[in-house]
């Protein structure tokens, strides 16, 4: 807080680096709490398992061009953190990014880097020793961050969208309704929302009997294809699962489809052609995002599973698990104008 008790009060920059200087304090504390469930919930489940032999995940017997796959798969992880490293860092530095927008984004990008390190590494040492089995409670821990901060991003995309509404359809009371304070509350929310829920979930998972096959026909540790080789009735499983989907996607979502009917209508009613080009050119960047990770989430987890399927759903899980934090940084940096600028001002000082 050094910084922001230097600057005098009534400084709009000052209240917003002030802001900037809290939040990294409030990601902090999150990530804690988030390391700190997981190792209860370890204790939890050890209760009631023993670390048996583990999982074998649902790569080629044996994985095919493994060199490849390793090389390729680095770059895009390399890719992801540096892009959204780099997005994080200009939106904190540049003066010019410091609005809710940027705010926002600076908060996914963070939550992308957590995201695909959730599940990537450990693919990547799979591909590299040809190893493809995952320990008990690495498939615990790999499972609780997974669905936690896929929650999170979706919270995150929908208030991303109410920011894009407000600012939008209500210019006017933009900066009174987007205030600091707000956007701090809507993240933290974001992050902290899902914890208890998907500890919740994941308890309920691993404290099933598992069959002795022990194939996970999935690259990583999630709920479906767990289920799948649990021993015991899962009816109540499925509840939670759909509920969770329900609360966590479908609303989120159905408040991104309101926010951006209202966002449409509003900017097809404004004279300007020049005003209808920014208004959209704000928005595209969003949208694209938007359709990448809700689209190949709704259909992996919506559509019928079968064994038949099973190759589908788990590639489709690339998509909004490794592929959607790779285009991140190319969708809202190298489209957005004023990322590009402040990029090339930090990069080169231009």
């Amino acid at each position: 807080m050094g910084v922001a008790l230097g600057i005098q009060e009534g400084n709009a920059e000052g209240c917003v680096l002030e802001l900037y200087i809290a939040v990294d304090g409030n990601s902090l504390t999150v990530m804690l709490v988030l390391f700190y469930a997981a190792k209860m919930l370890q204790r939890n489940i050890l209760k009631n398992h023993t670390d048996g032999p583990g999982f074998l995940l649902g790569f080629s017997d044996p994985p095919g061009l493994p060199g490849l796959c390793f090389t390729i798969f680095l770059l895009i992880y390399v890719t992801v953190i540096i892009g959204n490293s780099l997005i994080v860092l200009v939106t904190v530095l540049d003066l010019s990014l410091h609005s809710p927008m940027y705010f926002f984004l600076r908060n996914l990008s963070f939550l992308e880097i957590c995201y695909i390190s959730s599940t990537l590494p450990k693919m990547l040492v799979c591909f590299l020793t040809g190893d493809v089995w995952i320990s008990f409670f690495g498939c615990v821990a790999q499972l609780y961050f997974l669905v936690s901060l896929g929650s999170t991003e979706c919270l995150l995309l929908a208030a991303m969208a109410y920011d894009r509404y407000v600012a939008i359809c209500d210019p006017l009371r933009y900066s009174l309704v987007m205030n600091g304070g707000f956007c701090v509350r809507l993240v933290v929310v974001s992050w902290m929302v899902t914890v208890p829920i998907q500890v919740g979930q994941t308890y309920q998972v691993f404290t099933l009997p598992f069959c002795a096959s022990h194939h996970l026909h999935h690259f990583f540790c999630d709920v479906p294809p767990l289920l799948e080789l649990a021993c015991a009735d899962t009816f109540w499983n499925r509840v939670t699962l759909n509920t969770i989907i329900l609360l966590f996607v479908v609303l989120p979502f159905f408040m991104i489809i309101v926010s951006y009917i209202r966002i449409i209508w509003t900017i097809l009613k404004m004279n300007s052609a020049l005003s209808r080009h920014k208004a959209f050119s704000t928005c595209s960047s969003h949208l694209m995002v938007l359709t990448l990770f809700y689209g190949s989430a709704t259909v992996a987890y919506f559509k019928h599973r079968s064994r038949d399927s099973a190759d589908t759903d788990k590639y489709l899980a690339l998509f909004y698990t490794i592929l959607t934090p790779m285009f991140n940084p190319v969708i809202y940096g190298i489209r957005n104008r004023e990322v590009r600028i402040a990029l090339k001002k930090l990069l080169w000082g231009k």
